[in-house]
């Protein structure tokens, strides 16, 4: 537990390159300003922890031009940034009932998410200062 008392919690539930980039920029800068942070990944949002499908996220239709623009201003890319937000200590949820729906198991994810219902992120997010869903 950090030791400032705010706490942020998040909730991801869209799976596209900007929501990754909105969930861990704001994470990871939360995290490294000492606030405790806590995100919970439901439905698409999914996405943006699996092994896989986090490393080839679909940028918006129409928005291809950022690409180049993240490249040239060295945005980190989003598996960059979930390791950042692991090395913080951000508390990462894979909502079990949408794994379980769409038949994934806690292995298809990346190391260090822990699995829970809405209750377990409720009982984190009940004390949250700041509330944010992506």
């Amino acid at each position: 537990m950090k030791n400032n008392n705010t706490r942020v919690a998040i909730i991801a539930a869209n799976g596209g390159m900007f929501d990754a980039y909105k969930v861990f920029n704001i994470a990871t800068a939360a995290a490294a300003s000492d606030k405790e942070v806590g995100i919970f990944f439901t439905f698409e949002g999914l996405n943006l922890i699996h092994k896989e499908t986090h490393k080839k996220l679909p940028m918006p239709e129409g928005k291809e031009h950022f690409q180049e623009g993240f490249e040239k201003t060295n945005v980190p890319s989003i598996s960059e940034l979930l390791e950042m937000a692991q090395e913080l200590g951000v508390k990462m949820i894979g909502c079990q009932m949408t794994m379980d729906v769409m038949n994934l198991e806690k292995d298809n994810f990346v190391e260090g998410i822990e699995v829970g219902g809405a209750a377990s992120f409720i009982e984190f997010a009940k004390d949250a200062d700041i509330s944010l869903t992506f």
